[in-house]
């Protein structure tokens, strides 16, 4: 019998695609924004951030274990409601609201991390829009997507979405025309005034071990918690992003002013 495939799930035996990336995704995605704040001299420490996408908290609950103060922001009410659950102590405010209105009106962020977000929506100008808004003028702003090429339509649209063996995704989670190449996600980027500054790919360390672990997990067989252990995700700073890549992106003005304070 073919597994109960649905996102921000509250059955206990559902399989939640969007929950395991998160999984996966958590060490690289934590790995990539630490390096690229130590460069800039950024201290966390009561700094303020935000996460667009957020899902079940995971990224926002990471940040807030830097030192920052965090609103996690996702469009799924579900999924904040999961958020909740999980959270600990931690300095986190969950928030339910889309990407392209997120609110938060006279609120201003040193980290906005959007996750879950470009590949997904279908008005990239608004989003981008609403996030350089929160944005303070040295801020950083984060993303990781998908890059729109013949491997990560085999993989997403086909892998994750259709073939019964390895689907993970709701059929309509992800179309070709939402997977964004670098080159215009840094045009959307300029057209709200924020300079990209650098793509890294990220992939698994092994296609096989993914594979399997997605097999394994439909079947029933291991935890959402077993997967990032077998799939074993890696930056690739000098890799071509074939499927999945990383960026961040600064405000024109705060060019060669690292680790300074907005206003």
């Amino acid at each position: 019998m073919a597994p109960l495939i649905e996102l921000n799930s509250l059955a206990p035996d559902a399989v939640d695609g969007r929950h395991i990336r998160a999984l996966t995704f958590q060490q690289v995605r934590m790995e990539y924004l630490t390096t690229v704040l130590q460069r800039l001299g950024v201290d966390p420490a009561g700094r303020r951030a935000l996460v667009i996408g957020s899902g079940r908290g995971l990224l926002a609950r990471g940040l807030a274990g830097l030192g920052f103060d965090v609103v996690a922001l996702d469009p799924a009410a579900r999924a904040t409601d999961l958020a909740r659950q999980a959270a600990g102590d931690e300095s986190v405010e969950y928030v339910t609201a889309p990407a392209e209105e997120p609110g938060l009106s006279g609120r201003r962020f040193d980290v906005v991390f959007c996750t879950d977000t470009f590949e997904i929506t279908g008005d990239l100008d608004a989003v981008v829009a609403r996030a350089s808004e929160l944005l303070l003028p040295d801020g950083v702003l984060f993303y990781d997507t998908v890059n729109r090429t013949p491997v990560s339509r085999l993989i997403y649209l086909g892998a994750f979405q259709s073939l019964p063996l390895t689907r993970i995704m709701p059929g309509d989670r992800y179309t070709n025309d939402r997977f964004r190449t670098p080159q215009e996600i840094a045009a959307a980027l300029a057209a709200h005034g924020l300079r990209n500054e650098d793509i890294c790919s990220f992939k698994p360390k092994s296609v096989v071990g993914l594979v399997r672990a997605t097999i394994a997990r439909r079947g029933g067989k291991i935890t959402d918690e077993a997967i990032p252990r077998m799939t074993d995700f890696v930056l690739e700073p000098e890799g071509k992003p074939v499927v999945t890549y990383l960026g961040h992106a600064r405000p024109q003005a705060s060019q060669g002013e690292p680790g300074g304070r907005g206003a």
